[in-house]
């Protein structure tokens, strides 16, 4: 079943050439600008794997701000998420994924109100929603 969006509160628009080897992909308003080059190749620029990366960590600790007061749990100054997202065939081959790691950093809280502001963040986390079912996400918390 498809989740529908009541309301578009913001569309993200980008162009990107070439793909992966060698490629390059920038967004409409030119705040972001990249090359693309696939991992572990040495050349110069970024790879979708890093930009997945680096959005669910963001938009995660987005999730985590927005549900902190409905949960009773202030989310600290220095709050981080290390994402790791791997890329490796699947199907025997026939297919590619990935899978996600989120280790949480979140000093200053006891463990109840970690579990607590974590688990409601990976509720409303669009990343988190999307991802959900199709791919493994593990969440650890520090």
């Amino acid at each position: 079943m498809t989740t529908q969006l009541d309301k578009v509160l913001y569309t993200a628009e980008s162009h990107t050439t070439g793909g992966r080897d060698g490629g390059a992909g920038q967004s409409s308003d030119g705040a972001l600008d990249v090359k693309l080059n696939p991992p572990g190749s040495g050349k110069a620029g970024t790879n979708p794997e890093q930009l997945f990366a680096v959005g669910y960590s963001a938009c995660f600790i987005g999730a985590m701000k927005a549900v902190g007061p409905k949960v009773g749990v202030k989310v600290p100054e220095d709050v981080a998420v290390d994402a790791s997202v791997s890329l490796g065939p699947t199907n025997g081959g026939a297919a590619y994924g990935v899978a996600v790691k989120l280790a949480i950093s979140l000093p200053g809280l006891d463990a109840d109100a970690k579990k607590k502001l974590v688990d409601a963040a990976h509720q409303v986390c669009p990343y988190s929603n999307a991802t959900r079912g199709n791919i493994p996400v593990e969440l650890t918390i520090a």
